[in-house]
């Protein structure tokens, strides 16, 4: 089917093709040479971390390579004090089309229990700083649970969503048939698991997936303005906030309300609570030092 051929991708490569999204972005070096994503630091204080998927030709799947990368990234730059947010992109083409079915295809489940499989994924879920998924194209299979791992999600206006593994004989691996029904609904999550059928961005955004949709060549700059907006407050606190709305999935709503109020309570033992406080009494920009 045209689900499964645009599914299936081929052999990492090394891709040469540069992004026609240059005029948006300001550049510096990058934490390391990699081979399947590009890194830089962009906004007007350099402290957003762009990561793209650079694997065009194979529209981005998800190889191993890849996925390992992005875990290193996300920890060399979330271990710097510099970086507030994450911004992740891909293609105007492709988001990610999915996971790397070539490379796949021979695994065994003896082979998935002993190495772990897919355990490189979840440090995508498990940043504490906030990551912005700049969705352009397909985010099929793979890439769509890699955008749900994210903590926003902006789509262009020619995006498409879709959970196509039914084709390929197989089901989600990686959340999407878990954080699809969290965010979604059951109706909707059987409807896209069951049969392969992509979402639209518009019908992504009214059924809660995506925040915002905006024309494919300004997604990634509206993405790095808002998350230069939330490096201007308390990284701190934009940590625990994190994690209070994360908490909600994984609770009832009374436990869930008992930890939003404890982390609110536990606010007041920081400096940062004290300064933006203060800063508003006194009619004056807040100095955040998260501490």
């Amino acid at each position: 089917s045209n689900i499964a051929k645009m599914f299936i991708s081929r052999a990492c490569v090394l891709s040469k093709t540069t992004s026609n999204l240059n005029q948006i972005r300001f550049y510096c070096a990058s934490p390391k040479a990699f081979e399947y994503i590009k890194t830089e630091l962009v906004g007007e204080k350099k402290n957003v971390a762009l990561i793209t998927l650079n694997r065009p030709k194979a529209l981005n799947a998800l190889c191993d390579g890849l996925m390992k990368e992005i875990s290193q990234a996300l920890d060399t730059y979330g271990q710097d004090d510099t970086v507030g947010a994450f911004v992740i992109t891909g293609s105007e083409k492709a988001f990610a089309a999915g996971a790397d079915i070539k490379e796949m295809q021979g695994n065994t489940y003896a082979k998935c229990i002993t190495k772990n499989f897919l355990s490189d994924w979840t440090a995508i879920a498990r940043a504490q700083k906030p990551i912005i998924a700049a969705v352009n194209g397909y985010a099929l299979g793979g890439g769509c649970e890699f955008a749900m791992m994210c903590d926003i999600i902006y789509a262009g206006e020619k995006a498409r969503f879709g959970q196509p593994e039914i084709a390929l004989g197989t089901i989600p691996g990686a959340g999407g048939t878990q954080r699809t029904t969290r965010v979604m609904g059951k109706s909707k999550a059987m409807e896209m698991c069951l049969t392969g059928n992509m979402i639209t961005a518009e019908e992504a955004e009214r059924s809660g997936l995506v925040s915002k949709v905006y024309p494919a060549d300004k997604v990634v700059a509206e993405a790095i303005k808002t998350a230069e907006k939330i490096c201007t407050f308390s990284p701190l606190i934009v940590q625990l906030c994190k994690e209070a709305v994360n908490t909600s999935y994984e609770t009832t709503l009374n436990e869930g309300l008992k930890f939003e109020r404890r982390t609110f309570h536990a606010t007041f033992s920081t400096k940062d609570r004290l300064e933006g406080m203060s800063a508003f009494v006194e009619k004056r920009p807040p100095n955040f030092t998260s501490e």
